[in-house]
């Protein structure tokens, strides 16, 4: 029977205080996970506390040299090793190709690709170690398929997580791992409603998008629920476009 239980499963969600983040781990909770969410300030990390009932757990996914400590430490917190990994944590500085600086770019490219990768092997590790299948989820963008205006950067890091997504099905699919990516449309939350609600930009973005809508945290979360669980247990290596027809032009 077809199932969408994470009843046993021990999930880990980075960037998990705010926004879509915050909507994928009350989902994996919702559906029977135990989750543990990450944030980058204590502060972000006791909210998350407060709302999973789990510690919360404080991570800066750039910071690599801190990823291999931080994955050894896990399951004295978790109480045992974690089978699912949600890659949510990313970041983004607009700005015309002609303007981005080195700054910028380093950050974004730490985050979203660097780090998002190091993490997932530290984790890997340890499941291949120890005869563990899990399963990674990363959050991508439509933006790694096709080209947006102002995004060369974060356009290059989603393509470049779409690929790796590729290479590590390939290389941990005999393990019984899985890797995949949920690539969503532009998302209406505290942090993006500014920007989409922009006279001069919103109509544009919404003119490109088939359903005639932009996506909710819950439309990402759905998807992300779906590829953790049993249900998707010949899924591997996939990005799962969750664009509202964006992509389909």
């Amino acid at each position: 029977m077809v199932t969408f239980s994470l009843m046993g499963r021990r999930a880990l969600v980075t960037g998990a205080n705010k926004g879509l983040g915050k909507a994928i781990a009350t989902a994996l909770a919702a559906f029977g996970g135990t989750v543990y969410g990450t944030s980058r300030t204590p502060e972000g990390a006791d909210q998350r506390t407060a709302d999973l009932g789990t510690p919360g757990l404080v991570l800066d996914v750039a910071d690599v040299g801190s990823l291999g400590s931080f994955v050894d430490n896990l399951p004295a917190i978790t109480g045992g090793d974690i089978d699912v990994l949600v890659n949510n944590a990313g970041v983004n500085h607009p700005a015309p190709a002609l303007d981005v600086t080195e700054t910028q770019w380093d950050a974004i490219v730490d985050t979203n690709l660097k780090g998002t990768f190091f993490l997932t092997r530290e984790v890997a590790r340890g499941w291949i170690a120890r005869g563990i299948a899990g399963t990674v989820v990363n959050v991508g963008s439509q933006a790694g398929t096709v080209g947006i205006e102002e995004r060369v950067v974060y356009c290059g890091t989603k393509g470049g997580l779409n690929q790796a997504t590729k290479v590590l099905a390939l290389e941990w699919g005999a393990h019984g791992i899985r890797v995949n990516t949920v690539a969503p449309t532009f998302i209406r939350t505290d942090l993006t409603a500014s920007t989409l609600d922009r006279p001069d930009l919103g109509g544009k973005l919404l003119s490109r998008i088939p359903l005639a809508r932009f996506g909710e945290p819950d439309d990402v979360a759905g998807a992300v629920v779906y590829l953790a669980s049993p249900a998707a247990a010949m899924v591997t290596g996939h990005t799962l476009l969750v664009d509202g027809g964006y992509t389909a032009w």
